[in-house]
């Protein structure tokens, strides 16, 4: 007998990946990477969940591992931007910040 793929495996290695990239790519806005890191640890449980069902069925179970890894450590990103951006909405003047926003704005044009 063949053995398949494991699903949601390769889907919860992406999902990892690409919440950790869209929290720095995003202008560190924490909102896609926490929501891609949630996203990923349920696709990592799922394809972890159907393994222990039938281990002798399935490969890439080293996929769904270091899948839900990432996506722990997007998720932990994300988080750890998203009291930063609280902090700092907290602690500064609201103008400082949109002024430093529209010169960053200028700069790059």
């Amino acid at each position: 007998m063949e053995k398949q793929k494991l699903p949601h495996s390769q889907g919860a290695l992406i999902l990892g990946i690409v919440s950790i990239v869209s929290t720095f790519c995003c202008c560190f806005i924490p909102g896609p990477g926490i929501i891609l890191g949630l996203i990923g640890m349920n696709s990592a449980k799922k394809a972890k969940a159907l393994d222990e069902e039938n281990p002798d069925t399935y490969i890439g179970i080293n996929n769904a591992n270091t899948g839900g890894l990432i996506s722990k450590i997007g998720l932990i990103i994300g988080v750890l931007v998203l009291i930063w951006f609280v902090y700092r909405l907290a602690t500064t003047d609201v103008d400082q910040i949109m002024q430093q926003y529209k010169d960053l704005i200028e700069q790059a044009r």
